[in-house]
């Protein structure tokens, strides 16, 4: 392996990944798109019978649009000699910009939709077909485990003790304004859980293996990186970096059937979307047509409609499909934990660590040393996705 190299030898790779990480600095989506009046809103959805559509309110955006997408494309790329470097940040300027788009249009309705089909696509039939195919398995047994008993407060000290078994230091936030019952905030190491929420054991175990054993740990292993673009995210890492999550619910024996159903279920939601529905129709199709309860129903089409049409949800079930191919294949997961990374950049990255321009992970997974998933269905189940 090739030693670290100096911003000397490299010079123009490291003041363009320098100036690119001022600039996306400004643009963590998630500080964007998640509603600011989740609990109000959802009182006057269920109130009025399920047919009123809510109205979110997010908050301000922080940066000058137009500006910022002037400074991505000022870059003078054609400085990098590498092609596949070069060709490395040209893809990653054109996905920031995307970026910057989807924030700036957040709550502008179909017009963020289409900037988010840009940045995150929209489900392929085979992802449908996957989704509808796994619908079809008997719900996981219910045991004590499934039991909705703990409050964030409690959820934050088993995180806390989860937490002993890596030496990295992070934040542990709880808030009202949240769609998901956890979710990490790269740019500042931060753990936000939801306020309202009850965790069962299995979603504390789920949680603690996906947000900590793989989004904290890429995040920290990206801090250790010589580039920047590791922490800021390669294009479609989203994909990637799901997908390694969900597998280590798998590899830690808290993936169930349930579990995979919700996935589908987001695939599904994000899918309405494209055939023009609204808030209320998407939630009518999950808990009338599928049977889920008001409240899964309402958290999934929240996810899927806000900010306009937020279509990321589908990814997870894919980069599940995908990391767990890769994986059977006895490929090495450690690259992919360099940082927030994509599969489909590999070449790339190998290119990096054997110019000395990135460094081998320095955490792992630990929920990937050894298989404790003890449901033949979900290795069956897994193994037949399209």
């Amino acid at each position: 392996m090739a030693q670290i190299k100096t911003t000397d030898e490299f010079q123009e790779i490291f003041e363009i990944d320098a100036n690119i990480n001022r600039l996306v600095k400004k643009i963590e989506l998630l500080n964007y798109i998640n509603p600011q009046n989740i609990a109000a809103e959802k009182k006057k959805f269920f109130s009025a019978k399920y047919n009123y559509e809510p109205e979110f309110k997010y908050p301000k955006i922080r940066f000058n649009g137009y500006k910022l997408h002037r400074l991505f494309f000022s870059q003078r790329l054609e400085r990098i000699e590498d092609d596949d470097i070069r060709a490395l940040y040209e893809d990653i300027i054109y996905d920031y910009s995307g970026l910057v788009e989807c924030i700036e249009t957040i709550g502008q309705g179909r017009k963020f939709y289409f900037n988010s089909l840009k940045s995150f696509g929209t489900p392929t039939e085979r992802s449908l077909d996957n989704a509808k195919f796994i619908l079809r398995f008997e719900d996981s047994e219910f045991n004590e485990e499934m039991l909705p008993l703990y409050n964030a407060v409690e959820a934050r000290e088993y995180f806390d003790e989860f937490s002993k078994r890596y030496d990295f230091k992070y934040n542990i936030k709880i808030s009202n304004n949240l769609s998901a019952a956890a979710m990490v905030l790269n740019n500042t190491q931060t753990l936000v859980l939801r306020k309202s929420h009850k965790f069962s054991l299995n979603q504390l175990k789920v949680l603690t293996n996906h947000e900590i054993g793989v989004h904290m740990v890429t995040t920290f292993n990206a801090l250790s990186q010589p580039l920047k673009i590791f922490s800021n995210g390669f294009p479609n890492n989203v994909e990637t970096q799901e997908g390694l999550a969900v597998y280590s619910e798998f590899m830690s024996g808290c993936l169930t059937v349930d579990r995979l159903k919700e996935l589908s279920f987001r695939v599904i939601a994000v899918d309405s979307l494209n055939k023009g529905y609204n808030f209320s129709d998407t939630f009518h199709l999950l808990h009338n047509q599928h049977k889920l309860n008001r409240d899964k129903a309402f958290a999934i089409t929240l996810r899927v409609h806000r900010g306009g049409g937020f279509t990321k949800d589908h990814l997870y079930l894919k980069g599940i499909r995908n990391i767990y191919k890769y994986a059977r294949n006895g490929k090495d997961l450690g690259l992919l934990l360099t940082g927030k990374v994509s599969e489909e950049y590999l070449p790339a990255i190998n290119k990096l660590l054997d110019l000395g321009l990135a460094v081998p992970p320095k955490y792992s997974t630990d929920a990937y040393s050894t298989n404790d998933n003890k449901d033949p269905n979900l290795d069956f189940i897994l193994k037949s996705l399209k």
